[in-house]
Formats: structure tokens, sequence, C-alpha cells
């Protein structure tokens, strides 16, 4: 059976800005921070959703759609259970690439490194913050496990709503991952796929620091 929809058809001619060497800030968080600006000035929905694309150790990719929560000088934080499939691919394979895919402007950002979990402290910090039945969530989904029935779960969060109407405990499953970045890539769409892609490359530090401009190179990329 032949599908007649015309996917090699459906094309946009970009028509974003320049992006010259001159336009890049000297350290890649300062850039990421500015562009995050712009996506927030823009009102684009979800800006900061991004997609974690991380790897088993036989090689066997898997991606999906986070939120980020925080962007510092170490990196990119994200939350999740340790027991999901990327929680278990970033415990055995510690590398994963993100990607901001801002398509409305014609921008995207990849960040490609290695991966540790932030402290215990930090993550409790974090999970206080998080809406009553968000927390309640953590502690009644299995992610990534087989599951019989929606029922099944929907109970298992009423249970556990009730027995924690107020304070959830932190599950010993679920915390943050700090992605450490090795290269930042900026991506502008251009006219007739002549796209503009400026990286930044971390060339030194045994600590990397995304806001110390001498850890830093930038090139760019054909695209």
């Amino acid at each position: 059976m032949t599908d007649a929809t015309p996917y090699g058809e459906l094309r946009v001619n970009y028509d974003g800005e320049t992006l010259e060497m001159s336009d890049m800030a000297p350290a890649p968080l300062t850039q990421f921070q500015r562009w995050f600006a712009d996506v927030l000035e823009e009102g684009l929905p979800e800006p900061n959703a991004m997609v974690v694309a991380t790897a088993s150790l036989d090689g066997t990719p898997s991606a999906r759609h986070v939120l980020l929560k925080q962007a510092d000088e170490r990196g990119f934080v994200f939350y999740t259970n340790y027991e999901s499939r990327k929680g278990r691919e970033l415990t055995a394979n510690p590398h994963a690439s993100l990607v901001f895919p801002w398509f409305a402007m014609y921008r995207q950002v990849t960040v490609v490194g290695r991966v540790q979990r932030v402290s215990r402290e930090e993550s409790a910090e974090y999970f206080a913050t998080r809406p009553h039945g968000s927390r309640i969530g953590a502690l009644a989904s299995h992610q990534s496990s087989e599951l019989e029935d929606r029922a099944v779960l929907e109970q298992r969060w009423r249970e556990l709503a009730e027995q924690y109407p107020d304070d959830v405990p932190l599950p010993d499953s679920w915390g943050g991952f700090l992605v450490i970045p090795e290269t930042i890539e900026f991506w502008a769409g251009r006219r007739s796929r002549l796209h503009d892609r400026l990286q930044y490359v971390h060339v030194g530090g045994a600590e990397v620091s995304m806001l110390d401009a001498q850890q830093w190179r930038i090139r760019r990329l054909s695209p």
C-alpha cells in the first residue's frame, strides 16, 4: 500500500538572520542565555523543551523530549526517574546530546557532552518546588516499566496522595542529571539550505566552565 502523504514535498525556505562570528558571545552560556531570552520574548510554547538523546552500551539509541531546569556555568540540568530507560542508559553510558528545536525562529541549539548525576541535596531542593501532584506522580510512576492498565497507575496515585497530603518524600529513584558540554552548536536556518552553524568546542580546563571564554574555541561548520 502506497502512502500518499507528500513527505518529500514538505519544505520551508528558511529565512533566518545571518549568524557571524562577531555576533557570538565569548562564552557559550552567555550566548545560550541571549537566545533563550529571544525565545521567551517570542512567546514560543514550552521554550525549555529539549530532546535528550542517549545510547545503551551496545550503541542502541533512544531520544525523547524533557524540560531543561537549569543552565549555569556547569552545564545543563534536567530531572527524571533514574530507573527509566534514559536513566539506565545514562548510568551505564554517561554521554548525551541535547537539542533545543526553536524552529519557529529558524534556530536550533545542539549540545554534546558527558553526564553525571547532581547531588541528592540539589535534587531535593528542586523536587520541593514541584507541584504536589507532580511529586506524587514521581512516586507513583515506575517510569518506562510495563503498565498493565492506566487504572493501576491512577489508583496508586490516589493512594499516595492520601498518604502524603502535604510533604512528599524524594524518591530514591528520582533526581537530576547534569550534561557537561564538550560542544555547543548554534544553528540558524538560511535560504537555499545554506544554514549558519557556529560551534563552541571545549579546548581546555579540567573543570568545564561555560562562562570561561578561555576554555572555548568557536568554529564555523558547513551546513
